[in-house]
C-alpha cells in the first residue's frame, strides 16, 4: 500500500464515522449518544478487520505467501521441464552413469 493509499484510508475511516454519526442523529440518537455509538459501530469494524488480517497472517493465508506458492510451483514445474529435456537429450550411455551416479549419491550419509 502506498502512502496515498493509505492517507484515503484513513479519510475514508474518518469519513465513514461522521456518515455513522450523521445516520445516528437522523435515527433519533442526540449529541453525544450519537457520537458514542457511531464510534463504537466504527470500533467494532476495525477490530474485526484487525481480527480477519491477524487469522490470514497466523494461517499464512495472505496474498505475498500465495504469490509465493503458486510463484515455486511454476519456477519447479519449469525447472523439471528443463532437466527432463536435457536427460533425453543425453545418450543411453549417459543417461545410465547419471543414475548410477544419483543412486551412489543417494546410500551415502549426508554430512552435516
Amino acid at each position: 500500500m502506498t502512502k496515498g493509499q493509505s492517507l484515503l484510508l484513513g479519510l475514508a475511516v474518518l469519513g465513514l464515522g461522521a456518515l455513522g454519526y450523521g445516520l445516528f442523529q437522523a435515527n433519533g440518537f442526540e449529541g453525544f449518544s450519537a457520537g458514542i455509538a457511531a464510534s463504537s459501530l466504527l470500533m467494532v469494524l476495525v477490530l474485526g478487520w484487525t481480527a480477519s488480517y491477524l487469522l490470514r497472517a497466523v494461517t499464512g493465508n495472505m496474498t505475498y505467501m500465495q504469490q509465493r506458492r503458486s510463484y515455486r510451483s511454476a519456477y519447479d514445474a519449469h525447472t523439471a521441464e528443463v532437466l527432463e529435456r536435457k536427460f533425453a537429450a543425453l545418450s543411453p550411455e549417459e543417461q545410465q552413469r547419471l543414475l548410477e551416479q544419483a543412486s551412489a549419491q543417494e546410500e551415502q550419509p549426508s554430512e552435516a
